[in-house]
């Protein structure tokens, strides 16, 4: 899969998960709300791993990228 999600979305969730209020859990069901209303399922586990790895790296926009295409699941 070859998703591209565009910079105002992928700007809109960097700024979700990048408040410092969330914890992974919380971070994990944003990323999931993200890609559930673009159509795509996600694994919860998987999404806490990509949010510590985001979290960790600054969440820079061409990881965020590539966490999203390997974390959705087409339905």
């Amino acid at each position: 899969m070859a998703e591209k999600f565009s910079v105002t979305e992928l700007t809109v969730l960097k700024n979700g998960l990048m408040q410092g209020m969330l914890d992974a859990n919380q971070g994990a069901e944003l990323l999931q709300m993200f890609l559930v209303g673009r159509g795509y399922g996600v694994s919860r586990e998987a999404a806490i791993d990509s949010v510590t790895r985001l979290e960790a790296s600054g969440c820079p926009y061409e990881l965020l990228q590539r966490e999203l295409e390997s974390l959705a699941l087409v339905m």
